[in-house]
């Protein structure tokens, strides 16, 4: 990854989060930037910007700040490249693969409430072309 360093106002731009969220973010540790500047700015990484963006995509799948710590940890652990006994390894994999199903069963879901709402829009449409001419 590159080590090229970014102040929040880039980062949001890039993750299209606000200023609020990723301070929110930062505050439950779920990130934590980098580095500072000189002038004592934050300074986020494409590390930072990737953990900002799984946050970002499990939020709207309705998984709370603690879920979203233990897969962030889970995968951090993984991806560490340190060595890990092949139990532990096993077992982190298990809590990724739990919230892949998760995920996949909360998409499902949505694309019912999708379907529901096409069909709803349709049936306004179509309500709208009966209406008689004047």
């Amino acid at each position: 990854m590159s080590s090229e360093h970014m102040q929040i106002g880039e980062v949001a731009a890039r993750t299209e989060l606000s200023l609020r969220t990723i301070r929110h973010y930062e505050d439950t540790g779920l990130v934590i930037p980098s580095a500072r500047s000189q002038g004592g700015f934050r300074l986020y990484t494409e590390d930072d910007v990737a953990r900002l963006m799984v946050i970002r995509r499990m939020k709207p799948l309705g998984f709370t700040l603690d879920q979203m710590r233990d897969l962030l940890d889970a995968t951090d652990r993984l991806d560490s490249g340190e060595e890990l006994a092949p139990e532990e390894r096993e077992t982190l994999l298990e809590r990724v693969r739990g919230y892949e199903q998760e995920a996949a069963e909360q998409v499902e879901k949505l694309r019912i409430q999708l379907a529901r709402a096409e069909e709803f829009a349709a049936t306004l449409q179509e309500r709208l072309t009966r209406v008689p001419a004047l």
